[in-house]
């Protein structure tokens, strides 16, 4: 991933996740992580994951903002 610098507002929302939503974002996510692992590796899984805007964008593709 290239390197930027700056800054954003990436706030963390209260509430929850109702629980059909909750059983449909762990199967996704878990499928995408083991895409990742199978093409890249474990490494890189942990690299993405700690990569803000990549983990911000991660969730919102599980629909983490269902909310917004």
């Amino acid at each position: 991933m290239t390197q930027r610098s700056g800054s954003a507002d990436l706030p963390l929302h209260g509430g929850w996740v109702p629980k059909w939503l909750g059983e449909r974002m762990t199967k996704l996510g878990a499928v995408l992580c083991e895409a990742i692992i199978h093409h890249y590796g474990r490494d890189e899984l942990l690299r993405r994951l700690a990569h803000p805007f990549w983990f911000q964008s991660f969730g919102a593709v599980m629909g983490m903002d269902w909310h917004s």
